[in-house]
């Protein structure tokens, strides 16, 4: 359900406490609504005229299925919690104890601190402590817009505050809708040349040319997928990659992701709380397992800043 009209106003400890995922950040402009939570730095809701273009969740819920979470130091899974730095073996903690990884980074059940709010934006922080299985300072900032255009942007950044190079990944989980269209009726429209096949814990054990039941390029109807897979070879146009759900009356929802963002993962489930189906496309600048494949994988220097840009946009 959409989530009860918040405030924002410093020192409301009352009021935030009313909610189960923090103090709530209304963001306004013209007709677009967008809310920001301070657990894990989410987008709660991001609508147009009242049409909704994300799942949400009531008052009292934690963020079903990691609804609109972003993610730091890594996105996806780390298979058994291990890697390896400097030959060393690093443990990090088992959160997907179904599939014995660790799931979605560090902070996804962290208190992010408003850094600063403008007219029609937000912009949080929260700080990476060193620890077990990742030794490093760090901080990963989040700052949402939206745009004359009223789209919503959002750009995230990951800030080494460490003596070291530190590896990251950074990515963030909406599920996209249009309004209250049958998810059924939409189609799923993603532009890519390679997807990255993965075992049955969803750790990526290859790479292969889209085609067949994993070509959406023509656009692919909803009712018909279960699907859990990431994807590369986005194709960008100007320098932005689409990935589009569309409904029957011609009105549509975009993810854009910048260049610095060259994954997608494309989660259709039926799972999602009061929903048939959901989909969720989540830009993420490295794939599931990235700190031992390497792919997408970064390493930052001590004191410098990685931002990469994603967005949402609606076609109503």
């Amino acid at each position: 359900m959409p989530p009860t009209t918040p405030s924002s106003t410093p020192g409301e400890e009352t009021v935030s406490r009313r909610f189960a995922s923090g103090r709530q950040f209304e963001i306004r402009r013209g007709d677009a609504l967008a809310v920001v939570t301070e657990l894990a730095a989410g987008l709660r809701l991001f609508s147009r005229d009242g049409v909704q273009l994300t799942e949400s969740y009531g008052d009292a819920q934690l963020p079903p299925g990691a609804t609109g979470i972003t993610l730091a130091p890594w996105a996806n899974r780390i298979e058994d919690g291990i890697w390896y730095l400097d030959g060393k073996k690093q443990q990090l903690d088992i959160t997907e104890v179904s599939r014995n990884n660790a799931s979605h980074g560090l902070l996804r059940n962290s208190s992010y601190a408003l850094v600063a709010e403008g007219e029609f934006s937000v912009t949080l922080e929260a700080v990476i402590f060193p620890q077990h299985g990742y030794p490093f300072l760090a901080r990963h900032q989040v700052h949402y817009e939206i745009d004359a255009g009223l789209a919503l942007r959002v750009s995230q950044s990951f800030i080494n505050d460490s003596a070291a190079p530190a590896p990251f990944v950074l990515g963030a989980h909406p599920y996209l809708r249009v309004g209250d269209v049958p998810p059924e009726e939409m189609v799923l429209t993603v532009h890519a040349g390679t997807r990255l096949v993965a075992d049955e814990r969803l750790i990526p054990r290859s790479l292969v040319p889209v085609d067949g039941d994993f070509d959406f390029g023509a656009g692919r109807s909803v009712g018909g997928l279960d699907v859990d897979v990431a994807f590369t070879d986005l194709e960008f146009d100007g320098g932005i990659a689409r990935q589009t759900l569309s409904a029957p009356d011609g009105r549509s929802v975009s993810l854009e992701q910048d260049e610095n963002c060259t994954y997608v993962h494309i989660f259709v489930t039926d799972t999602f709380p009061g929903r048939s189906k959901a989909v969720a496309i989540e830009p993420m600048t490295g794939p599931a397992n990235a700190f031992n494949s390497g792919a997408g994988l970064r390493w930052l220097e001590p004191g410098e800043t990685f931002t990469m840009g994603w967005g949402i946009v609606g076609a109503l």
